[in-house]
């Protein structure tokens, strides 16, 4: 799935590109797509229908559009579909994109030939001649609209309220990740993952940082002092940065930006899919192990796993 530097890209790209339009026309085209917007196909466009589309945000790996304007009511109610909202109530709604498994956010000139696997079109009140495009192959990602939480800055849509802070985020408080590392009581690379406590790493920069930061993935937290942890955090945020700065990591067509372009970020990685190839350290090959239904590629030499503990 893609991890934050992957999401990022595509949120870039969104801010350029569709903040700050006005949603003409919503068409939905293959009801999974949807499926995470229990009201439905009808009641997803016509929610959206006139709002305004504000600037892109993100929280780790999740992505949202803000919307705001004057909403649907009259429109839904001359095309005899009952009014779902009022014009009152629509300043706290996002749409919340999961890119899944396959997901893409595409922006498209209006007369491009559609995708093989296209599942939601938004078309645009204005003569940009562009829409933003949902394609989806595997249909596991998906959009739906959510109301958001109040006084939040970013209208963080309420179902990931619980989504902690990611670590490029300014408000990422190091300190405060530490105490919770501690109190775990679980092993680093589970942690890195948990992402009610550090969001937007996954398997790929967990793995890279955690080559870089000579630790093995099996760690207990509990042995963490703050240097440590400090220095952890500095890692897995210059391989982020790394990653966005090339548009992330693609192994394959599926994950790209919204002009379709994939990132180039897997010609540099250090550990994760190099398995036999030697560690560029100290030349040890890099070895895969299975982990929680994945993959751990890490350096036998340079990432020692732990002592066991005494009884």
């Amino acid at each position: 799935m893609p991890e934050l530097p992957e999401v990022e890209v595509v949120r870039r790209g969104l801010e350029r590109w569709i903040s700050g339009r006005t949603i003409d026309a919503v068409e939905v085209l293959h009801p999974r797509a949807i499926r995470r917007h229990a009201a439905g196909a009808a009641d997803f466009a016509a929610r959206l229908k006139g709002l305004r589309i504000g600037t892109a945000c993100r929280r780790g790996k999740y992505l949202w559009l803000p919307v705001t304007g004057g909403g649907p009511a009259a429109q839904t109610a001359a095309e005899g579909i009952p009014p779902i909202i009022t014009p009152s109530v629509t300043h706290g709604l996002a749409i919340l994109a999961h890119l899944g498994m396959s997901g893409q956010l595409l922006v498209q000139p209006q007369d491009a030939p559609d995708e093989k696997h296209l599942r939601i079109r938004i078309r645009f009140a204005d003569d940009l001649g562009t829409e933003l495009r949902f394609v989806d192959q595997r249909t596991f990602g998906g959009l739906s609209v959510h109301d958001t939480v109040p006084g939040d800055a970013d209208h963080l849509p309420d179902v990931i309220a619980h989504i902690a802070r990611d670590p490029l985020d300014p408000a990422f408080d190091d300190a405060a990740f530490h105490t919770a590392l501690r109190r775990r009581r679980t092993t680093i690379k589970r942690a890195l993952l948990d992402q009610s406590l550090i969001s937007g790493v996954g398997n790929i920069y967990a793995d890279e940082a955690l080559w870089r930061s000579r630790l093995h993935y099996d760690r207990p937290t509990a042995t963490f002092t703050r240097p440590r942890t400090a220095e952890l955090l500095g890692h897995v945020r210059d391989v982020m940065n790394a990653a966005l700065a090339v548009g992330g990591t693609s192994f394959d067509s599926l994950y790209v930006n919204v002009n379709g372009e994939s990132g180039y970020f897997d010609r540099s990685l250090d550990a994760y899919g190099r398995e036999d190839e030697p560690c560029r350290r100290c030349g040890t090959p890099i070895r895969r192990r299975p982990w929680m239904n994945r993959s751990s590629y890490f350096c036998p030499r340079c990432q020692r796993p732990p002592r066991p503990s005494r009884p």
